[in-house]
């Protein structure tokens, strides 16, 4: 009888196949490693404290475009590749507005520009349509008294109503130990 010679290790299959899970397991970890320090992250803001702060400075501004009563109708003609946005209601109008277009996620496609008065509530401005996708639009004034601002989603519609933004929570104070009504208000009712 004729003893079968056993062949190396590296010449069989199955240690190869053990092998291969850990290893595609570490390619993919610096592969990973990669493409966290390659992209930006838009999603995390540098100045969140900042933000945060500013946030009733923003309310204030909705507000005063609902006192106000402005209404915009904003619209695109991809044709012409210009933007137009009409404020109905309200007082005098500015000579321009400033016009944003935001993605939620990518901060790099984001748009801002200045739309300037072509008649009577009407601003106009180029701009070349922004991908498809679902977009934050804000529109105010150059005093930046008062914005607003909606959601537009394209390309499924070339055009959206603004509106202001209604039940806006109150901006001011109330105490940590409170049931939630302003300080001035329980102290004026006796009620603390």
């Amino acid at each position: 009888m004729t003893a079968k010679r056993a062949r190396p290790w590296y010449r069989e299959p199955w240690p190869w196949l053990l092998m291969a899970g850990p290893a595609l397991t570490v390619v993919a970890g610096f592969v990973t490693l990669w493409l966290a320090m390659a992209s930006d992250d838009g999603l995390v803001a540098d100045d969140y404290y900042k933000r945060g702060l500013a946030i009733n400075q923003t309310l204030s501004r909705d507000r005063a475009a609902a006192a106000l009563a402005y209404r915009a109708h904003l619209s695109f003609n991809p044709e012409a590749g210009r933007v137009r946005v009409v404020l109905s209601c309200g007082p005098a109008r500015s000579p321009a507005v400033r016009l944003h277009i935001a993605h939620p996620t990518r901060a790099g496609l984001d748009r801002a520009l200045m739309l300037e008065a072509r008649g009577a509530g009407v601003y106009e401005a180029a701009l070349a349509l922004p991908a498809s996708g679902r977009w934050r639009v804000t529109v105010e004034d150059t005093a930046g008294v008062w914005r607003l601002a909606g959601e537009w989603k394209l390309p499924d519609s070339a055009s959206i109503v603004l509106e202001p933004r209604r039940n806006l929570p109150d901006s001011r104070p109330t105490d940590s130990f409170s049931d939630g009504r302003p300080a001035e208000s329980r102290h004026a009712t006796g009620c603390l």
